[in-house]
Formats: C-alpha cells, structure tokens, sequence
C-alpha cells in the first residue's frame, strides 16, 4: 500500500488560492483513477479535480467554502500494491484539472452515502447523515428552499440518491416524521459562484464612483423592424431579439466615444482603451450572475449575434460555459428582459468603466408631431466610472446610441 498525498493544483498564472467548494468523495470512499474527487472555483469559473490514483481516501485536506493555497494539501489516497499509480507526494498535474461551468451550477454525479434507517413509503426519501449534501437539480433546489424543507442529509428516490420533486411532495405529507423541514430562521454560508459574485459587487462599489445616467428612448421603428425581419426569415434565420439591436447600437457608438470601451487599473492608474468591443451580456443562472463575453460584436450580423447570445447564455445556465468565455470584457450589457422594470441602477463589471442596463419595452402614450401616440418606449439606465468617464460624455454616448435605436436604419450603415 502507497500513501499518495495530492496537493492543490496550480490553475493558472497569478492564481495564489483557491475555493473549496464542494466534495463528491469522503474519507473510507474507494476511488478509481480520473474519478473526480471535488470542485474548486477560481474567479468564477469551477474546476473539477480527478484523482490520479485509485485506491482509498484517507483524508480531506480541507472543508468546504475554505480558500485554499496552491500547492497545500487537498486529499490523501492509499493506493493498493496493484494499482497503476505515479510518484507519491507529488503535485496534481494541471492538465488533469478540467476546467467547467461555476460550481453552483453544476448537479454532478457521486458515490451513494450510506443509508440509514428511516424512510418514507411511496417517494422513499431516506435519512443520510448529516454531513452530506443532497444530490438535487437546480429545479428541485429552488422549489425546496419554497418549501422551507432543507436537503441537507437527505437522500432521495432518483439514481444514486438524486432528490425528485416526486421526494418533496412526499416530504410535505410527512414532514412530521423526521424529515428536516426548516422553521424559523436559516443561516446560508455564501461559497462558491454565489461569494464570487458578492466580492465583486462589492469591489466594484468599493473602488468605483458610479454615475448613473437613464433616458428613454422611443423603439417604435425597431420594434416594426425586428418584427418585420422575423416574419420574413425566423423560419429561416432564427429569431431576433430586441437585444441584438441594442448591442449593434452599443458597439457602434463606441466609435465615437471610445472612452466607454475601456477598463481602469486602480492601482496602477492606468486607462486602457480597446479599439474592439467584447461585449459582457449580464446573464441571470440558478448559480448566480454570471457575465459571458460577446467577443467583437462588429463582425457579426442580427443573426447570428442572437445565436451567440443564446448560445453562451444556455452553456451558462447549463454549468458548461468556459473559463474564456467568462473573460475579457471591455464593456457590459445588462437586461432583465420582462422584468426590467422602469429604471434600474446597474454595477459596473470591475474592472471596466462602463455598463449599459436594458429596461423593459412598453406601449405607453407618448406627445410627437403635437399629438398623443401610442409608441414603444424603453429606458436605458447605464452607469459609468466617473473618475475616467466625465458625465457630458456619458449623456452623449447614451444619446447616440438612442439616435441609432430611434432610426434603426442607421445601424446598417457603416
């Protein structure tokens, strides 16, 4: 028997530390070689890690949400006398590291924990021991946490002890019979996608001056376009967003002013600013916020920028969304969709300069030509960095991408 100790893998340059975020083995566990044995998160990209060996866990080096040195202790494996293993005591290649979607998207598959004795006729929902997590879809997870029923511990009817919806109709009939159903008030420890998301909030607050500035723009003619253009060629070419044209009249009004399409060094004090847009469009995941980039909008047409957006915002959703997927915007767009409200305040993506906030389209009576019309009316609510982007320029960046969504004909002129 060979003890292996497999050390915190280095996932790329300048990364120090890592999260722990989740476990799919325990110690006593047998474990196959490339068998993944936990995810690790690194900015907001998760990481499985596989082991290298097979044969049996010993230990856990460290608990879940705990940030993690490179190269400090993850796992030890004992590896039987016949099992094809490398050195002992060395580091986890890199290249063994596959890199995923955040982990708080992922529902991946693990060894069943061992049962205990109560159980629930019908959905059969057994007891496991506390310290395990339930295995559930995003789905099941929120409908749970509707229900105020923990699945901490919980071991369900589905393949290798996956919670079903079927699981929670039965906890709500029996909930009186051991099943953990919370009450009163619960303590939620953000790890993962969720505290990468909170620490950049609040870094981008923190550092960031935000001048929010928001106009309403008549989208009346965009709207006849999009419509029209969909009826000639969804069949055809697909169906196009609203949101395609906002992102051409993003991009195009770059050109003019190119202090928008910029990020800030705090401190180094240094502006940089890209002669190509790669476009962050804000994307709502069960896991959180996440931010894929567009890379160069420019070069594409209506089509296919909505195919790319729905593209990257489905492998988001999906947990399959790459690492570079996820980076390198100059510049972001943000919308709620139905739900995007009358005005909003958006957060600057640290460490760009500038965000564009998309409002919801409403029919609403608007005076034009002297006389009240029904028109499509839509708010852009975008801030800025004021310590790089003065507010006249801000006003008149958000003017002219309203001039290019209000004549829509203009989008197409190079």
């Amino acid at each position: 028997m060979r003890l292996h100790t497999i050390t915190m893998p280095d996932l790329g340059e300048g990364i120090a530390e890592v999260e722990l975020v989740e476990w799919r083995v325990k110690p006593g566990d047998t474990v196959a070689e490339d068998q993944i044995l936990c995810d690790v998160m690194t900015d907001k990209a998760a990481v499985e890690v596989p082991s290298p060996v097979a044969g049996r866990v010993t230990e856990l080096g460290g608990e879940i949400g705990q940030m993690m040195a490179v190269g400090s202790v993850l796992i030890r494996i004992e590896a039987g006398a016949d099992a094809a293993t490398p050195a002992p005591d060395a580091a986890l290649p890199s290249a063994l590291a596959r890199e995923t979607a955040p982990a708080a998207a992922l529902a991946p598959a693990r060894a069943p924990a061992p049962a205990m004795a109560s159980t629930v006729t019908g959905a059969e929902v057994t007891r496991v021991p506390v310290a395990a997590r339930a295995l559930a879809s995003p789905a099941v997870r929120k409908r749970a946490s509707e229900m105020r029923i923990d699945l901490a511990g919980l071991r369900g009817s589905g393949p290798e002890g996956r919670v079903l919806h079927a699981d929670l109709d039965a906890m709500r009939t029996v909930g009186a019979r051991g099943l953990v159903v919370a009450g009163g008030t619960r303590e939620i420890r953000l790890i993962g996608l969720r505290r990468a998301i909170a620490q950049k909030m609040q870094e981008s607050k923190r550092h960031i001056p935000h001048f929010t500035y928001v106009e309403e723009v008549d989208v009346t003619e965009m709207v006849a376009l999009r419509d029209e253009l969909n009826r000639q060629y969804a069949a055809t070419r697909g169906g196009l967003s609203p949101l395609a044209f906002v992102i051409r009249a993003v991009v195009h009004a770059v050109a003019a002013f190119p202090q928008v399409n910029a990020r800030y060094d705090d401190e180094a004090g240094v502006l940089t600013l890209y002669d190509a847009v790669h476009l962050g469009v804000a994307t709502q995941t069960d896991g959180g916020l996440m931010v894929p980039v567009l890379r160069q909008p420019q070069t594409l047409d209506l089509w296919a920028s909505t195919a790319m957006i729905a593209r990257l915002a489905a492998a988001a959703r999906a947990g399959k969304i790459l690492r570079d997927e996820l980076t390198g915007s100059t510049i972001t767009v943000t919308s709620l969709g139905k739900l995007g409200g009358i005005a909003s305040t958006p957060i600057i993506n640290h460490p760009e300069v500038a965000i564009i906030g998309v409002n919801r389209i409403v029919a609403r009576p608007v005076v034009r030509d002297g006389t009240v019309q029904v028109r499509q009316m839509m708010n852009l609510s975008s801030s800025f960095d004021h310590r790089v982007v003065d507010g006249s320029v801000a006003a008149a960046y958000i003017q002219r991408v309203r001039h290019l969504l209000e004549h829509p004909a203009t989008l197409f002129i190079e």
